[in-house]
């Protein structure tokens, strides 16, 4: 009886017992995450999400629980709940996920793709998702939100500009697209600017030499442009925007498939003929720019998927800058000064795999034509340069833990222009030299991984017909404490061969004449770097550390002379040697409440030091390179409203300025920071519409002219006791002050596509 009434009492308890459920959303970057396990610990409350993220747990006691989302791959989240009602308890959770901060597939190091943690090479890899933060309607602009790279504008009138890594100047940074040398010499002054963000999948960036693997040019760094696989890009991608200074710009991509083959389209298209003054110089504060981009890529589908890839681009710009009253008909005149370029580029790259069984061989080609017509007041400048290029490398696993790579490269570069550069060296008949250098070589590189070392070794012969036989060599080290724990080193010897356009394109501006002192030798450089990772994974957050120690040493370094001759820039060797060195530190942060940060610091001194006439070396500081220089891109995204919040921007030091004797302007920059903010708001269907502030601060130089009243040095006798001549190359910031900006973006997928992997 008493047994009966015991079973009686419980079923009663059992029946009136108070119970609650729990459902929600996992999501991550804010798409829904499938097969994520939730539950309750230590219970047998659990369930999975489905193909929307969404779960639902139902018949839960009252009580206080650890609420757990567990998934391969992405951050574990631990969060104190308690179920108190029987309402059901709501949770929408954004979740990290780690393997794509850990495991980014990258291929400039070893040119086949690995994992980034596998790489002995220290390479920063950067998406699209960074650069829509502070959109921008070129890859030149886009860069200035990277750590330790800074694009550089080298003159106030047409707005002309290079990238600079680690505070060396342009000429010492390579630009690839797909590993090709597309971006070099003559167009790596308007050839950067013609590359829309529309057509780029990841670029990814290498501190210090990589001339063992790409040659000549890459002495201070490598920026490859990897571009996006038709078979992996949208069907259909729009991107409008505008500004308040009336600033226009287009991307479209669309992509076809015809039979076996992908296509991808792009095309690009940016206006602004805004004619502003708002210093009131009587000289356009920025280049009045038309300019259309036209991008063409083929994937071919081959058997065991053997890798063929074609592509083709088209760039042309009109853009001009001056007195704000030029027209064209002002052109190469003295009646009102202007500085207008006519650009037209044309592009050609592409990689075959050789169809063999059991070894990966490849063959990459591409071929550039650049043509320039351009007038800086009354100098002409006509250039055209051609590039060839084709190489053959194999790549060869010996084993699980050894792999080798062999490379026959083959460059040919044609240049000629109306300078005293390719002029012929006979003074009494001179004629006009075209330049044509052919540099054929060799490479070959080892990578060995022997537990938690692994170690990669290179060496490059070429012989170039100017300057004879130069090796390169390259010696990298990698050790993994852990997965976590990361450390690098790597050592390299790089070269360059000189073009005195890019040297220091202020040489064309103005009144100054080019000036060659003695023959030009190709410069060389050593270069060491220390690099230290380290991830973090918390219960809430990951924090990714990233450090790096280096050093660089120039000899045969090219100076352009701008104090001896107000009139005049020139150009020699250094008799001495160059340095360039510093630490750089760059922090991720994510946080499961949706907050990511990306921060950065580069504290560096790079100067030059040359022997004076008593034979003691004199210390000459680098224009345009200041001892810090930092970056920050703070987001946030807010669930329910489905909006995102990022605020980016940099801030620089003090740098050196390339002044004029008496110069009543700063030798040195004042500290400054230019800062951005944009909201966004993601709809259904693929639509984006974003908008925001540029340059919040409006901050712009002052006195970026000198003599901008007389820019043909007309009067220069008239109460002009300095002797100034007229001069736009003191810059050390953009003159385009604070903009608001609005656009729309529209990104139309198909699942099949989608899923495929993005392979190049």
């Amino acid at each position: 009886m008493k047994l009966f009434l015991l079973l009686n009492l419980f079923f009663v308890i059992s029946v009136n017992a108070q119970t609650g459920s729990i459902k929600g959303k996992i999501t991550s970057d804010n798409k829904p995450v499938e097969f994520v396990s939730v539950g309750l610990t230590g219970t047998q409350y659990n369930a999975f999400t489905d193909k929307d993220g969404a779960f639902e747990i139902s018949q839960i006691l009252f009580g206080k629980y650890e609420f757990q989302i567990v998934l391969v791959g992405y951050q574990r989240v631990k969060k104190e709940i308690t179920i108190d009602k029987s309402l059901p308890f709501v949770i929408s959770q954004n979740i990290i996920s780690m393997d794509n901060r850990l495991n980014e597939v990258v291929i400039t190091g070893t040119m086949k793709e690995i994992s980034r943690s596998e790489s002995a090479i220290p390479i920063e890899i950067l998406t699209p998702k960074l650069f829509l933060k502070n959109p921008t309607p070129s890859l030149f602009e886009s860069m200035q939100m990277v750590n330790g790279v800074q694009p550089q504008l080298n003159c106030n009138v047409c707005n002309t500009g290079d990238i600079h890594i680690n505070g060396m100047e342009g000429p010492y940074t390579m630009i690839t697209i797909d590993g090709m040398p597309i971006v070099s010499a003559l167009s790596t002054v308007y050839g950067l600017s013609g590359i829309p963000n529309s057509l780029v999948n990841r670029i990814e960036v290498v501190k210090g030499p990589a001339s063992t693997l790409y040659g000549s040019e890459a002495v201070g760094g490598l920026i490859n442009v990897i571009t996006k696989n038709p078979l992996s890009a949208p069907l259909l991608s729009v991107d409008v925007m505008a500004t308040s200074d009336k600033e226009y710009n287009l991307d479209l991509g669309v992509k076809t498939k015809l039979k076996k083959s992908h296509s991808l389209l792009g095309i690009n298209y940016f206006n602004f003929q805004n004619v502003m003054d708002k210093n009131g110089d009587n000289f356009t504060d920025v280049t009045l720019q038309n300019r259309i981009s036209v991008f063409n890529k083929w994937s071919f589908e081959r058997k065991e998927n053997r890798i063929a890839n074609i592509a083709a681009r088209f760039v042309y710009e009109d853009r001009w800058g001056g007195e704000t009253q030029y027209e064209n008909k002002f052109r190469g005149t003295d009646s009102v000064y202007g500085e207008s370029i006519y650009t037209s580029r044309y592009e050609l790259i592409g990689v075959y795999q050789l169809p063999f069984k059991k070894e990966q061989v490849f063959l990459q080609y591409s071929f550039n034509n650049h043509n320039q017509n351009s007038y800086y007041g009354t100098t002409s400048y006509m250039a055209q340069q051609n590039i060839a290029f084709a190489q053959m490398y194999w790549n060869k696993t010996i084993n699980k833990n050894a792999d080798l790579l062999i490379g026959v490269p083959f460059r040919y570069t044609y240049y000629d222009d109306n300078t005293p550069g390719t002029e012929s060296l006979d003074t009494l008949n001179l004629e006009n030299k075209p330049q044509n250098t052919y540099l054929p070589g060799v490479f070959v590189q080892s990578n060995f991984k022997f537990k938690k070392l692994t170690t990669l070794a290179g060496l490059r012969y070429d012989y170039n017909t100017d300057h004879g036989v130069i090796l390169s060599p390259r010696l990298a080290f990698k050790y993994a404490l852990n997965d976590n724990n990361i450390f690098r080193l790597s050592t390299g010897n790089g070269y360059r061969v000189v073009n005195l356009f890019t040297e220091d394109h202020a040489a064309l501006t103005g009144a100054r004449e080019v000036v060659i002192k003695n023959n030009l030798k190709p410069e060389k450089s050593w270069n060491a770097n220390l690099n230290y990772q380290r991830f973090f994974i918390l219960t809430n957050a990951y924090i990714g550390v990233d450090a790096s120690l280096f050093y660089t040493y120039f000899t045969n370094k090219i100076i352009g002379d701008f104090t001896t001759d107000a009139s005049k820039i020139i150009f020699d060797n250094l008799d001495g040697y160059a340095i360039s060195k510093g630490i750089a530190l760059n922090l991720d942060i994510a946080i499961t409440n949706g907050l990511k940060a990306i921060i950065g610091g580069t504290y560096m001194k790079v100067y030059s030091e040359e022997k004076d006439a008593s034979g003691k070396y004199v210390r000459t500081p680098q224009m345009h390179a200041p001892d810090f220089s930092g970056n920050f891109s703070l987001s946030y995204t807010f669930s329910k409203l489905g909006v995102s919040l990022d605020y980016t921007g940099n801030i620089k030091s003090p740098m050196y300025l390339p002044v004029v004797p008496n110069d009543y302007r700063l030798k040195r920059s004042p500290w400054f920071t230019i800062q951005n903010i944009q909201l966004s708001k993601k709809l259904k269907k693929g639509i984006e519409f974003y908008g925001g502030v540029k340059n919040i601060f409006n901050f712009t130089p002052s006195d970026p002219i000198l003599r901008a009243f007389d820019p043909f040095d007309k009067h220069i006798t008239e109460n002009n006791q300095n002797n100034y001549t007229f001069d736009p190359s003191y810059n050390y910031a953009p003159m385009q002050g604070r903009r608001f900006f609005i656009g729309i973006r529209y990104n139309l997928y198909k699942d099949s596509f989608r899923q495929k992997s993005d392979k190049n």
